[in-house]
């Protein structure tokens, strides 16, 4: 303490005019920087406490932090929820693209098998007109050629007849013939 007063006292006294130095003595120089920012503030503060005022500035500083952490939690919130709905959407979207993607296949499938059913009767189809056509061919080559070889055998009757008959029963066997012929066309058609 001694030394507290010692600094106090020392002030008073001024070295010479022509001597200039540092005091090192760290607790008196600090004890007279303290008074001296307090009666600066004591003197423009005009009597403001410096306490409260400092209160007052963590005061607002813990409520401006807390009204922040407060707003970041209600963003928090509410980009959570956006999240879990975007959540639900993109698994209703793969839920429909997976139904989608299955009705795709199974239409397909149907598809492909139609058209193979189709393409077996178009041939099916093909082959039966195919056949009919073979036989109707066959049936009008096969009348052709018994037309022909009637008319030939008809032919060859008659010369031979008109060489060998006289007039009387040629007429005779011209009308029989023709009669045979009207017959036989009947059963034809």
């Amino acid at each position: 303490m001694k030394n507290v007063t010692d600094s106090f006292l020392s002030l008073g006294h001024w070295p010479s005019a022509g001597s200039f130095g540092f005091n090192t003595d760290i607790l008196s120089t600090n004890l007279i920087n303290l008074s001296v920012v307090l009666g600066v503030l004591i003197f423009f503060g005009k009597g403001v406490c410096v306490s409260c005022s400092l209160s007052d500035l963590l005061d607002n500083r813990k409520q401006r932090i807390l009204n922040t952490i407060r707003n970041s939690e209600e963003l928090r919130g509410g980009a959570i929820e956006r999240l879990e709905k975007a959540r639900a959407r993109l698994r209703k979207v793969e839920m429909e693209a997976d139904q989608f993607r299955v009705n795709g296949y199974s239409e397909i499938e149907r598809e492909k098998l139609n058209l193979i059913n189709s393409t077996y009767k178009t041939l099916e189809q093909l082959e039966n007109y195919k056949n009919e056509t073979i036989q109707f061919e066959q049936q009008r080559t096969i009348n052709q050629v018994r037309q022909r070889v009637f008319q030939q055998a008809l032919q060859g009757a008659l010369g031979t007849l008109n060489s060998c008959l006289n007039n009387e029963l040629h007429l005779r066997t011209i009308s029989v013939n023709i009669g045979m012929l009207g017959s036989m066309k009947e059963i034809t058609d």
